[in-house]
């Protein structure tokens, strides 16, 4: 089998040398690109079955490497981490034929393989949903889901978020291209409690540029942000980000402070019929200012009284500015069971305890007793009611097309608000800003239906 093998990749090898990207088709291309993803998913199939015994046979003595992993990384060129994950998947394949099936006729990515498998074992039950699943969402969904499956199989989910705070890091290093990179790694509290600092002056850093006629990906925004709160703790910070002028504004809307109104809408892009949805770097979103309605959603003051004027406005709990997704009987019986949430959206499963520490008893019985079958809910106004923005959330909180994971959203009606004059949770799609100017602009269309879909 070893010959075979070399003479495989003797004929590949020559394939690659004669390649002439410039000299096909697009569609050529492309047609060749995923035939070579298909050599490449099996490729890595092979490594990962072998790794397992590779490992059992390491010999640092001889290898001249501390472990297997370290081994395997320097052989393959790529990190020890992801050479740790490709071991530690290929020890559990043991026990998982439907993960190792799929694996072997190449239906999933290493990444893929290593995010199901973990979860399966945590939960043998979920082996074939999961198998299923990953052809159908992003590999950013597909970790969420796994995410999901391990939490709600915890026996001790309050140990595993002891366990997650006390290997909490923040490594940083330069890269090979000359990047500062971060890395950071927590509770997904600590996330939230990040979320409710840095997502106002995201949300302010694109509004302003939006008014200045420049575009750049929300994450060179994310990173300016955070450079920004930076300089307020070096008091080195001179912006004017937040601050009203007789001439002009930080955040335009005549006061000083983030709230849904700073968040730029469809209308700013050329005009369209939909609302956003509050900024969603990471999740978190705004609270409703909406007067008689529950607070539902938790924003934060965790920049208020900074110099340059960055002061979101207060609410209910000044700690979190994040969608809580949390079933009631959950938050009751202190711990999920299957089918149910507790998770901060965005950032990840939580224990129960979390929940309620994010919520507080007082909220916990506002969203029980004064809660809404927002689905069958018609609101006359233009943009929905926070609890229409909830419910959207808590039904999809990521862009509505299949496999897109985007979380920073514009609510679409389907049907034009000028034409209905009302807006329904069930007529709303959350999009992100690529696909809505597909759709705004381009006749883009999603299917029928409701939720994730092409």
């Amino acid at each position: 089998m070893f010959d075979q093998l070399v003479s495989v990749r003797g004929q590949l090898s020559e394939m690659v040398t004669a390649l002439d990207p410039d000299a096909v088709s697009g569609q050529t291309a492309r047609g060749w690109w995923a035939e070579f993803d298909r050599i490449e998913r099996l490729a890595a199939a092979g490594k990962t079955l072998l790794a397992r015994q590779v490992a059992d046979t390491h010999r640092p003595e001889r290898r001249g490497t501390k472990t297997a992993a370290e081994d395997l990384a320097r052989t393959a060129g790529t990190t020890t981490g992801v050479a740790k994950d490709t071991v530690n998947t290929s020890q559990r394949l043991v026990d998982q034929p439907g993960v190792e099936g799929a694996l072997r006729r190449g239906e999933l990515s290493p990444a893929q393989a290593a995010a199901i498998s973990s979860a399966v074992a945590a939960n043998p039950g979920e082996e074939e949903r999961l198998v299923e699943l990953a052809s159908q969402v992003s590999l950013v969904e597909l970790r969420e889901e796994c995410a999901r499956v391990r939490a709600v199989a915890d026996p001790d989910p309050e140990a595993t978020n002891r366990r997650i705070h006390a290997a909490r890091q923040l490594p940083q290093w330069v890269d090979g291209e000359g990047f500062w990179t971060l890395h950071a790694k927590g509770t997904p509290q600590a996330g939230a409690v990040f979320n409710t600092a840095i997502q106002p002056i995201i949300d302010q850093l694109f509004k302003g540029a939006n008014r200045q006629g420049r575009r750049e990906p929300v994450q060179a925004y994310a990173f300016d942000a955070l450079i920004h709160l930076a300089q307020h703790a070096t008091g080195s910070c001179t912006c004017t980000i937040g601050q009203d002028t007789a001439t002009g504004d930080g955040d335009g809307d005549g006061d000083v402070g983030a709230d849904a109104a700073d968040v730029p809408t469809g209308g700013e892009k050329g005009g369209t019929d939909d609302e956003p949805v509050p900024g969603t770097f990471g999740g978190p979103v705004s609270a409703s200012s909406t007067p008689g309605e529950p607070r539902i959603f938790a924003a934060g003051q965790g920049t208020a009284g900074l110099p340059c004027g960055v002061r979101p406005k207060a609410t209910t709990n000044p700690r979190y500015l994040a969608l809580l997704r949390v079933d009631v009987e959950a938050l009751r019986r202190g711990h999920a069971d299957d089918g149910e949430l507790c998770e901060i959206a965005g950032v990840g499963p939580v224990p129960a305890s979390v929940a309620r520490a994010v919520l507080g008893e007082a909220i916990v019985k506002l969203v029980i007793t004064n809660g809404v079958d927002v689905l069958n809910v018609t609101h006359l106004g233009r943009g929905p009611t926070a609890a229409q923005k909830a419910a959207l959330l808590w039904v999809s909180p990521t862009c509505a097309v299949l496999r897109c994971p985007r979380t920073r959203m514009e609510l679409d009606h389907r049907e034009p608000w000028a034409e209905t004059h009302h807006t329904r949770l069930d007529e709303l799609d959350g999009l992100c800003e690529f696909h809505h100017d597909l759709k705004s602009r381009l006749g883009y269309a999603l299917a029928q239906g409701t939720g994730k879909r092409a």
